[in-house]
This record gives C-alpha cells, sequence and structure tokens, in this order.
C-alpha cells in the first residue's frame, strides 16, 4: 500500500493547503489512505467538527488529534459520531472517541492508525503511552487483520519518539511523530521493517515561529511579556509529512520518503 501521513495542520493556511493539493496529491501518488494530524487546524488550538468535516471531505481517511484535543469544545460530542477521527490512547480515562481504530483502504486492505502522547516535557501528566501503545499492537499483529499499521508519536521529545520507533520495531508499519511543527530529515526503515520519521512537521506557514504570526513570539521572546494573543501566520503553506510503500502480506515498510509540497519547503515528492 501507499499510505501518507500529513502533520500537524496549522490554522487556515495549513487547511487551505489541505484543500487545494490533497486530492490531487491522491491521484497522482497513487495513495491507497491518507491519515493527516488536525491538532492545530482551528486557529492553532484544537479541532472543531466543521474543519474535521473539511479535512475529510478533501481527502483524509482519517484525522489524529493531540493533547489540543478538546480545546474545541464541540469536539467532545463530534468525535462520538464520526468514527474517522482519533484522539490520543492515554489522554483521559473517560475521554470521548477512541485511541485506535481499523480502517478500509483500498481494495478491501485494512490499516490500523493508533495515537499516543509522550510524557517529557509535556504539560500534563498523561499515562504511560508504551503500555497503551503494547496492548494495542499486541491485539493486532502486522499482517494480520491489518495490513498496515501506523503510530502516531504526539510528544516534544526527540528521545521519546525515537524509542517508540525502536518499541515498535518489527510490530508497526509507521511510527512518526507529531507536535513540534518542524519537520525532521532522519526519515529511516529499522531493522525489521518499520518507517520512522522523528517529526512529521506542520502543514502550514513556515514563515513564521512554528505557525504563529512572528511579532507575538519574538516581543514574548525579547522581553518576557505577552501583548496579545498568538494568531496562526496566513502565508503559503507547505504540505509536510511522510509517505510509505508497505508489503501487504508481512505490514513492513519497503519505502519511505519525506514529503515537503508546496510553500517555503517545497522539494520534489516521491514518484508515482
Amino acid at each position: 500500500m501507499r499510505i501518507l501521513f500529513l502533520g500537524d495542520v496549522m490554522g487556515r493556511a495549513g487547511r487551505r493547503a489541505i484543500t487545494e493539493n490533497l486530492a490531487r496529491l491522491r491521484k497522482e501518488w497513487r495513495l491507497d489512505f491518507v491519515v493527516v494530524n488536525g491538532e492545530n487546524a482551528s486557529n492553532g488550538m484544537g479541532l472543531s467538527g466543521d474543519h474535521a468535516k473539511l479535512l475529510l471531505d478533501a481527502g483524509a481517511d482519517c484525522l489524529t488529534l493531540g493533547d489540543h484535543a478538546f480545546d474545541q469544545k464541540d469536539m467532545l460530542q463530534f468525535i462520538e459520531k464520526e468514527p474517522r477521527i482519533l484522539r490520543p490512547l492515554n489522554f483521559a480515562k473517560g475521554a470521548p472517541g477512541r485511541g485506535y481504530r481499523l480502517f478500509d483502504a483500498t481494495g478491501g486492505r485494512k490499516v490500523l492508525v493508533t495515537q499516543a502522547l509522550g510524557q517529557v516535557f509535556m504539560k500534563r501528566a498523561y499515562d504511560d503511552p508504551f503500555g497503551a501503545v503494547e496492548a494495542v499492537l499486541k491485539a493486532h499483529p502486522r499482517g494480520g487483520m491489518a495490513q498496515a499499521i501506523l503510530v502516531d508519536m504526539h510528544c516534544e521529545a526527540t528521545s521519546e519518539k525515537m524509542a517508540m520507533g525502536h518499541f515498535c520495531n518489527g510490530r508497526a508499519s509507521l511510527v512518526v511523530g507529531t507536535h513540534t511543527h518542524v519537520p525532521t530529515g532522519d526519515a529511516q526503515i529499522l531493522s525489521n521493517g518499520t518507517g520512522y520519521l522523528t517529526d512529521a512537521g506542520m502543514c502550514g506557514d513556515y514563515n513564521s515561529v512554528i505557525g504563529m504570526e512572528k511579532t507575538e513570539p519574538l516581543r514574548r521572546f525579547l522581553t518576557g511579556m505577552p501583548k496579545s494573543r498568538f494568531t496562526p501566520a496566513e502565508g503559503e503553506a507547505t504540505l509536510s509529512g511522510v509517505l510509505i510503500v508497505t508489503d501487504d502480506r508481512t505490514g513492513q515498510a519497503n519505502e519511505i520518503h519525506m514529503v515537503r509540497n508546496g510553500g517555503l519547503l517545497q522539494q520534489s515528492g516521491p514518484q508515482a
């Protein structure tokens, strides 16, 4: 299968990049399944139901969230009726929605997607992400009911993301980090066939401070004093993420390609 994962959608610029380009990329790159992290799609803080519909209608098969999962209060109810949206496995006991799901892909194949929140440098003390992911992987062996398995590791620390990659090596098809909005250049296939990228980056305007208009973040760094709210930058966005090609029989990744499409980080995409 050819599976595309796109990093954190940041505000209006990120939404626009998805709606204007994803359908074309699905066709040009012959994609079988698309996962989009929608964590910051609504004004940089969470995901609203209306914006979730927009991303799904644009061609996403699954939306993952993150630590801002329920910043938009309507998501508390919307996620219960929209099975294509996943919140983190270890967000909170009793949180609405689900942290993993088996999805239909092209040709009758199945893709399992799950997400966990890290613990290092995060604002809240979330439950153990490794134990949460272990339970899902143990119940869904790669190459069994799921022809491919994707793990979205949403956290600050690169070390924690790398540890999750090695923890899932041989059991997931892809482990990809989200949350920092800064794309890394370390796409690789680990020793037992798991694709890995420390951070997918954001789908947003890179002429910014991690997606926010520059003036207020710079003021706070220079003076230590806030003056106004952060607002998402609204220039041309780059779609950032990773594409893998998997073996349907084993679920292992045979190819991995970093994606930087449009905007300031434009580079050649994967070949169709």
